[in-house]
């Protein structure tokens, strides 16, 4: 899929960043806490600070992810647009394979009719 937006992020890199269960609790604690640090999330997760970092980066690469310095340390906060965006692109596959599999129905029944 070819981005219609440079700052937009393809629905197949915020798929492969969600793919991780770390990655979506990491994404979760953000979304649900406004922002953290690496630190802090290290804390209540069974990773190192340093995997949490990695994952960070994931995320930020896929665009779910911002990250701000706050003094000496840096937070992170989530970003839902390209979940959203994401969230549209495969609504509107599963109405062209919706609509395909009608075709494919109104055909078979058609051809099985009296």
């Amino acid at each position: 899929m070819t981005r219609t937006d440079e700052n937009e992020q393809d629905p197949e890199d915020v798929l492969a960043a969600l793919a991780d269960p770390i990655r979506r609790e990491i994404l979760a604690v953000l979304a649900r806490e406004g922002g953290a640090t690496s630190t802090s999330l290290a804390a209540r997760l069974p990773i190192t600070r340093q995997a949490v970092a990695k994952h960070l980066a994931v995320l930020g690469q896929a665009g779910l992810v911002r990250a701000h310095r706050a003094g000496r340390e840096v937070r992170y906060e989530a970003d839902p647009q390209p979940l959203r965006r994401t969230t549209r692109w495969m609504d509107t596959l599963a109405n062209q394979w919706e609509h395909r599999l009608n075709t494919i129905k109104n055909l078979a029944e058609g051809a099985t009719g009296p």
